[in-house]
């Protein structure tokens, strides 16, 4: 599968309460009528749990990143041919247009980076059940991340999925991490056709980690997760620059499903 990763910062003009309203029950059944038409697979929003003192922790902890987004839409595709096709029809092309337009008025299209990922399970339970939903006890843990400077985007990827990856299976189970998969930006010219119907400048990331805890193992920390922790951000030091990342915990809503 191929995914399209699209980080999103609400209008400067929105409150919160009418951005998450209108994204929820405007925008997300605006995707879901025309998703046939797109040759989606699968369309779930992200939503960031705002001022939620373990945002600001886990920023601090890496000694300051970029403020968090306010969200991410996610959509699934079955292979890149999938999305090409979707894109060649009228009615496809007509969809993507409405879906742009009907952005522009909840979303800060400038400062929301758009890009294509890869996905790669690192502890992924059977069946793939595990979903962050309002009404579950999971939360969701988002971590696009940029490489340090003198790390090329392959060197980074490389390391991330080698010597990282392990790293974090094998302490899975002492943090509390129910689930994990590395999400890596692959090199595609569709990303710059995505980037210029929206007008997009902000730089996309290297990728993004995505983790599912019980709320209350980020609520109640014990030794060994606090040992794990510190283990994970300075092996993530080696790679990442966290003063161009960011780190949030959100809920998601699943508009489509057709896996």
């Amino acid at each position: 599968m191929i995914r399209i990763i699209f980080l999103l910062r609400k209008k400067k003009d929105l409150s919160r309460e009418e951005y998450y309203r209108y994204w929820r029950e405007e925008h997300g059944p605006l995707v879901a009528s025309h998703a046939r038409k797109l040759n989606m697979l699968r369309y779930v929003q992200v939503h960031t749990i705002q001022d939620d003192s373990a945002n600001a922790a886990m920023a601090e902890a890496r000694g300051g990143m970029e403020p968090a987004y306010d969200g991410v839409a996610e959509v699934w595709f079955e292979n890149r041919e999938a999305l090409v096709h979707a894109t060649s029809t009228a009615a496809g092309r007509a969809a993507g247009a409405a879906l742009v337009e009907d952005e522009a008025k909840f979303i800060d299209l400038e400062n929301s980076p758009i890009w294509l990922a890869h996905e790669h399970p690192q502890v992924n339970p059977t069946p793939e059940n595990i979903v962050a939903t309002p009404r579950s006890g999971y939360v969701k843990l988002y971590f696009p991340l940029r490489a340090r400077r003198e790390m090329t985007e392959a060197e980074m990827q490389r390391y991330w999925y080698s010597n990282h990856g392990p790293l974090i299976r094998r302490q899975a189970a002492g943090s509390g991490i129910a689930r994990y998969i590395q999400v890596h930006r692959i090199e595609d010219p569709i990303e710059a056709d995505l980037r210029a119907a929206r007008g997009t400048k902000v730089d996309s990331y290297t990728g993004h980690a995505e983790l599912w805890f019980e709320r209350a193992v980020i609520s109640t920390p014990t030794p060994e997760r606090r040992e794990a922790n510190q283990r994970a951000i300075e092996d993530e030091a080696k790679f990442i620059d966290f003063k161009r990342s960011s780190m949030w915990l959100a809920k998601e809503h699943v508009f489509v499903d057709h896996r």
